[in-house]
């Protein structure tokens, strides 16, 4: 008896050798590294939505990079890691099973970004959509089925998108980065409206967002902004006219070729600051966090004019008399313009 139970456990001992040397090969073979293509360092594999670990598994082996999908699939099962998502993965050289498992269970796939320079406008963003392939169906769309897919519930889609970085995968469309940078917008705009400095000339927040798109094409340097703000909040309080080309040369839309000129300052249209009184009926542009700052916290001052002296700044003037010095000094001196980029005093 004695005898016997000595050899079943022998037996046993033999047989979990055998499974745990087994088993200890299998986790070696699994780190081992994967195959990629002769020359490649690295390979973007796409899991189909719907797909099983065990499914992808076989697909690997087929394209001869897994070498041993049924023992990665026994192993997920083991240890419950079987979860996978679908999207792009990037299989790096050096990656081994369980690692790309590790991947697939984190829905670790490629990022990919597309960016939005501030002062762009709607048909700037439209373009640049249109760019990357996965969003082509941009094209189709219209505005106004692009505003509805994106639940942009405006008027107009000008100046409601926050220009940003966006962050992206395989799987969303134009229209989510449409949606997502709208919902932005909306986020940074509520929350600087609630902090705005009291007794300013808007009657809303849309307001305050159109002139921040003009203060936004007004000047690149973020220092400036405060001031150029604080100037045209001036202009508005007084009755004066705003005068400010980049609303002219926005409502010219194609027929601007890149000089403005005297018949553009006299041509109506609504926006033509130099024709109509107050703000034109929306925003020229999608202005950043920092001008729509500056557009509800202007600075204080007693500066009327402004002229842009050709290095990228401004030089700002209380009086009609230095502001036109300072236009011949800047604008038709050094550069033989025939316009003038502030306003004139209106009577």
């Amino acid at each position: 008896m004695l005898k016997r139970l000595l050899g079943s456990l022998v037996l046993l001992t033999a047989v979990l050798a055998c499974a745990l040397g087994l088993l200890l090969v299998g986790y070696y073979e699994l780190k081992e590294p994967v195959k990629l293509p002769q020359g490649q360092t690295s390979l973007i594999w796409q899991v189909e939505k719907g797909s099983s670990l065990s499914q992808v598994n076989r697909r690997l082996h087929k394209a001869e990079v897994l070498s041993h999908p049924k023992l990665l699939s026994l192993y997920a099962r083991i240890s419950g890691r079987t979860a996978i998502q679908a999207g792009h993965y990037q299989v790096e050289q050096g990656d081994n099973a369980l690692q790309l498992l590790q991947k697939f269970n984190q829905g670790a796939v490629i990022s990919y970004q597309i960016t939005f320079p501030e002062g762009w406008n709607f048909q700037q963003w439209i373009a640049e959509l249109a760019t990357v392939e996965q969003f082509s169906e941009i094209s189709a769309l219209s505005q106004r089925q692009l505003m509805a897919a994106a639940k942009m519930d405006k008027a107009h889609p000008e100046g409601w998108l926050f220009p940003d970085t966006y962050s992206y995968t395989h799987s969303d469309t134009a229209v989510d980065i449409v949606a997502r940078a709208h919902s932005k917008m909306l986020q940074v705009l509520d929350q600087a409206w609630q902090g705005r400095e009291q007794d300013l000339p808007y009657a809303n927040a849309y307001e305050a967002l159109i002139m921040a798109s003009i203060v936004e094409k007004e000047t690149g340097q973020v220092s400036e902004r405060p001031t150029i703000a604080g100037v045209f909040v001036r202009r508005l309080n007084l009755g004066m006219r705003l005068q400010t080309d980049p609303t002219v040369i926005y409502g010219l839309g194609d027929a601007y070729r890149g000089n403005i000129t005297r018949k553009h300052l006299k041509t109506w249209t609504p926006y033509n600051t130099y024709r109509i009184n107050g703000l034109p009926p929306t925003p020229i542009a999608m202005p950043s966090a920092a001008a729509i700052e500056a557009t509800l916290h202007p600075e204080a001052g007693t500066s009327l004019y402004f002229v842009a002296r050709g290095d990228g700044g401004h030089y700002f003037s209380d009086s009609l008399e230095e502001h036109q010095k300072a236009v011949r000094q800047y604008q038709i001196n050094q550069r033989a313009v025939d316009y003038q980029s502030a306003p004139k005093a209106e009577n």
